[in-house]
Formats: structure tokens, sequence, C-alpha cells
């Protein structure tokens, strides 16, 4: 099931949540894929320009043993895996943003990665 969300807030965000819960979980680590449009794409209620994309996907670390060095390396290639889907979707649909789809990938993976760290760590400590 996919809920879509979206929000203006000065930046259009189109959140793309797998599952029936739109807030994290322990099991679910998101990623972002953001990039500027040239052009100003709408306005908020108030009347902001919005001229930043984002689209967000969850990634489900089930079926994952996150105490172990493969475990961990499979749920960052699931993340790395889901910003560069997020980045070419956002490429596709607003062609001439920046950053590059490998470069919006690359910044997703990183912001991400405190992310990943946390539901790490929580699942060595079990």
């Amino acid at each position: 099931m996919k809920n879509l969300l979206i929000t203006a807030t000065g930046m259009l965000a189109i959140t793309i949540v797998v599952g029936s819960a739109f807030a994290q979980t322990p099991d679910e680590v998101i990623v972002e894929g953001a990039r500027t449009v040239k052009t100003t794409i709408g306005h908020t209620a108030s009347g902001i320009p919005i001229q930043n994309v984002a689209l967000s996907y969850g990634v489900s670390t089930q079926g994952l043993d996150l105490s172990t060095d493969s475990g961990k390396q499979a749920l960052e290639k699931r993340v790395s895996d889901a910003a560069m889907a997020a980045c070419k979707e956002l490429g596709r649909q607003y062609p001439g943003s920046t950053p590059s789809d490998s470069e919006c990938a690359k910044l997703a993976t990183n912001k991400a990665m405190a992310q990943i760290q946390r539901v790490e760590a929580a699942a060595t400590k079990k």
C-alpha cells in the first residue's frame, strides 16, 4: 500500500511510505532525495513560491539481521537503492533540476546514515 502526502511549506515534498503508518518505526529508515528546480512549480496557500522538490521512500529492515555485518550492508544497499530510485524519479519529473541523479542519491544516502546508525545500534543492543 502506498500513501501519498503532499506538503507545501516553501518546499514541495512528496512522501511515499510503504506500510500503513506515516511515522518512522524502528524497523524503517526514511530516505529523501531532493532537487532544486530553476522555475517556480507552484505556490503555497500563503503565496510562497515552491522551487524545491523532494521524494522520500521508507526502507524496511524486515528480514535483515542488523547485528551482523552482512545485514548492515544489506540495509545500506537498500537505502542507497531507494535514494537512487527517488532521485531518478525526480530527474524524470523535473528535467533540468539540480543536482544530478548520482549526486542527489549520494546526498540522500549520507543524510539517511544517522538513521541507519540508530537502527543498527538498536539491533545490536537486542
